[in-house]
């Protein structure tokens, strides 16, 4: 038997500012709810001896279930803001609803709700602010109820002054807790264990992954490893095995870890780009999502390498349509099985071919390049049946799609963007089992 993987575009979004996050609510019955946040820099003008300033827009969409030929996305929201380094959904409600962490360009972790508007339509509301300090920059956030617990909630944020901090955001008012200096430069993540809440990870630009226990004063780490050459600036544990633990690095490798002994990984794999972002899928254990920059994104199959001391986790789906560094990717919790695919009409495939004015995006991958159309002249949505074929699914011999040996297939809907060219992309990965023939 065969393993045949493919992913297809289902939208583009043009974000303006350049994108560099992208989240999916956790929470139900929001799953359908996307958030991307975007970063600008913005030049000095002429003549001016002062620092560049910077900007972001935090846009909020939901993708419509069950109507084929219609634009799966609606933008529903744009907030301008400070530019945004990074955002994450609580994964449990607070305060009887979805609550969005930001961590900005301002040194500000900033807290949003999910409100129903007047119209029954969803809207983000700024809930909370707390400066973690002067004159830096806030570069990454995580929460601690990556299990879905909602007994001990609380916030850890990394800055550019290379400092980890640990927030509550208690009755709605975000406190600091704990704040320690914990990497020489930028510190570009920070993490909690999800089964050890008392347990938080951070990597930072002196190429170290340091471990901190918030039980005892946060002067010394528990455990400092330089297995990564380059700056760390991906970590993610995972929700389904204990002590699992997946980082990125710039150096671009992926390493899986075991919490109880950070020795030595149980796993590294080159990806062949900086690996800014990793997500572990909400549900299947050995998948594990990576934005890759300069190398697009890519899916990682890592049951067995779990197990595996020297492993390495295979690489069995890469999306390939970003022209621009890949930074923000998630995995959405909506069913595909609710999803109706755009699925034109023979004579609207016959009347679009015949249109004079596709906007023509142009996309260069590692072999070559390829058109696909998304509007035509007149901004109507073209789905992608209509574009430019993707290539066949690929067949090949591997592993299987996901640990429980009863399933055949696996289907996700998915989030990406890109920096320069300020793209946000929403794709499906289908893998299922075939006979070896395409």
């Amino acid at each position: 038997m065969a393993w045949k993987s493919r992913t297809r575009s289902l939208q583009l979004f043009d974000t303006e500012l350049s994108a560099d996050t992208v989240e999916w609510c956790p929470v139900q019955p929001d799953h359908h709810v996307l958030v991307c946040g975007t970063y600008q820099l913005l030049k000095a003008a002429d003549g001016e001896d002062t620092a560049p300033g910077r900007t972001g827009r935090l846009y909020l969409f939901e993708f419509n279930r069950g109507v084929a030929g219609v634009p799966p996305l609606t933008e529903l929201q744009r907030l301008d803001t400070a530019a945004v380094l990074d955002l994450k959904w609580c994964h449990v409600p607070l305060w009887e609803g979805p609550v969005l962490g930001m961590a900005a360009a301002t040194g500000e972790l900033q807290l949003y709700t999910l409100t129903d508007a007047q119209n029954d339509q969803r809207s983000l509301q700024p809930l909370s602010s707390l400066e973690v300090g002067p004159d830096r920059l806030l570069l990454s956030l995580d929460w601690s109820t990556g299990r879905m617990d909602s007994s001990d909630v609380r916030l850890v944020c990394s800055d550019s002054l290379g400092c980890v901090s640990v927030v509550s955001p208690a009755e709605g008012a975000l406190t600091t807790l704990s704040q320690w200096n914990a990497h020489d430069f930028e510190a570009w993540i920070s993490a909690f264990s999800y089964w050890d809440t008392q347990l938080v990870y951070s990597g930072g630009d002196d190429c170290k992954l340091k471990g901190w226990d918030l039980r005892v004063a946060p002067s010394s780490p528990t455990f400092t490893s330089k297995r990564h050459s380059m700056g760390v600036c991906s970590i993610h544990s995972s929700p389904h095995r204990e002590h699992l633990l997946a980082t990125g690095s710039y150096d671009e490798h992926v390493l899986l870890w075991d919490g109880r002994n950070m020795k030595r990984p149980l796993s590294d794999s080159h990806v062949g780009g900086g690996v800014w972002r990793l997500k572990w899928h909400p549900s299947h254990p050995g998948l594990l999502l990576a934005a890759c920059m300069h190398n697009d994104f890519h899916i990682l199959h890592c049951t067995h390498s779990q197990d595996v001391i020297g492993a390495t986790c295979p690489v069995v789906a890469s999306y390939i349509l970003h022209n621009s560094l890949a930074y923000g990717a998630d995995w959405s919790r909506l069913s595909l099985e609710e999803v109706a695919l755009p699925s034109p009409p023979v004579q609207q495939t016959a009347a679009l071919s015949e249109s004079s004015g596709h906007l023509r995006i142009q996309y260069e991958s590692p072999t070559g390049s390829f058109d696909t159309s998304l509007e035509d002249d007149a901004g109507r949505y073209v789905p992608e049946g209509v574009a430019s074929p993707s290539p066949p699914p690929t067949a090949a011999s591997g592993p299987a799609p996901c640990t429980d040996e009863a399933s055949t297939s696996v289907s996700c809907l998915l989030a990406s963007c890109s920096f320069y060219d300020h793209m946000m992309h929403v794709w499906r990965w289908d893998w299922t089992l075939g006979d070896g023939s395409s």
